[in-house]
């Protein structure tokens, strides 16, 4: 049996069709069964690829005693962030407020009217490593709703007026457009690079450290204040970024594309989503980086990437799927780790010497001993 998320397009949404809680999709029905029952809404958003919102889904969302206590206590309401990345933008602005972090699964709690006022990420189904359970969280919450609830709408319009504010950077008055107009945007731009500089990593490439994320708009910004500028150093950093990531686990070494991020400093063992907007925008800055030093490799690492999108992104009937996921026979990222005796067991189905197969686990760094959870992420950046 089935929940109303069944008759929904969003394939995340889909994934969440069978579950026990009593799922809304975002829409008039559940906003008004909230007002009318006065009751808070748990508000959570994902989307199909995203690891962690399977593993939340599995602990808590298909436990049918976490989900009697969501369907008792709140109206849940089920959104894709790629479906409505409005929704995604503003709760996630929320949570962070509240928090200093964000992250999928977004889980916000909201009044009935729509206005958060507490929030995470993921929540473990029993307390560990400092967190609380999702189910403590849910207690909590329904506590404060109703035996604290003058702070809790206090709460929620003071992060209300911080949403709005932050969004609207503040409404374009006269007075601020002729501010706009005024400002130093050269030193602002080169008060941008300055930052920059200061947190690039010279030794891995990327800024700042775990998690590392490729960054690909950043890159294009310190190539265009190059061609403005002729500063050497700004192309380096460029160019050492994207090789050190070319080399490293955030990249298929074998079929091409990246992962979306890194959970190490170095690029190798990554978050093992793909996303498409990531690729594509890779893609453009390798390109980007091919024309201003005239090396053939960031056409190749280009090329690739492209012929990675067309072949497993690419639709039937036209235009790409958004994603590629992290998980695969039940684990992230089991597609893509190796041991030694399966990468000689293809390499010798293919009519592969078993020297060119030695030689490519010593390449890739691929051990019996494993670099990733007993087996191996292929990486190259171990032989530079």
């Amino acid at each position: 049996m089935g929940n109303r998320l069944e008759a929904e397009r969003s394939p995340y949404l889909q994934q969440h069709a069978q579950n026990p809680v009593d799922w809304y999709p975002w829409g008039d029905e559940a906003l008004s069964r909230a007002r009318d029952e006065d009751l808070p809404i748990m508000l959570s958003i994902g989307y199909s690829a995203c690891h962690w919102c399977h593993v939340m889904e599995h602990e808590s969302f298909d436990d049918p005693a976490t989900a009697e206590v969501l369907s008792e206590g709140f109206v849940c309401i089920k959104v894709d962030r790629e479906e409505r990345p409005d929704l995604d933008s503003i709760y996630m602005k929320a949570v962070q407020s509240m928090t200093g972090r964000g992250g999928w699964p977004l889980t916000a709690f909201l009044t009935p009217d729509g206005r958060p006022f507490y929030g995470g990420t993921y929540y473990p189904p029993e307390p560990r490593h400092g967190m609380p359970s999702f189910r403590q969280v849910l207690a909590a919450v329904r506590d404060a709703w109703t035996l604290r609830r003058d702070e809790v709408e206090a709460g929620a319009n003071r992060l209300r007026d911080a949403v709005e504010d932050g969004m609207a950077g503040g409404a374009q008055d006269g007075a601020e457009s002729e501010a706009r107009r005024s400002t130093d945007w050269a030193a602002l731009l080169d008060q941008a690079v300055t930052q920059l500089r200061r947190s690039f990593d010279p030794v891995h490439g990327g800024f700042g450290g775990a998690p590392k994320f490729p960054q690909p708009v950043t890159l294009e910004f310190l190539l265009g204040r190059w061609q403005t500028q002729a500063d050497p150093v700004l192309l380096d950093h460029v160019a050492h970024t994207l090789r050190s990531m070319r080399d490293g686990g955030i990249h298929d070494q074998l079929a091409g594309g990246f992962h979306r991020y890194s959970v190490d400093a170095q690029w190798r063992v990554p978050h093992f989503e793909k996303m498409l907007y990531d690729n594509a925008l890779l893609a453009r800055v390798y390109l980007q980086t091919a024309r201003a030093t005239g090396l053939n490799e960031f056409v190749e690492t280009a090329r690739r990437t492209l012929d990675w999108m067309r072949a497993d992104l690419g639709a039937a009937e036209g235009g790409f799927h958004s994603a590629w996921d992290a998980d695969s026979e039940g684990e992230e990222g089991r597609y893509y780790v190796w041991t030694p005796d399966e990468v000689h067991a293809v390499a010798a189905a293919a009519g592969v010497e078993p020297a060119l197969s030695r030689l490519f686990c010593e390449v890739h760094d691929v051990s019996e001993g494993g670099n990733f959870e007993g087996r191996n992420i292929l990486h190259l950046g171990h032989v530079n």
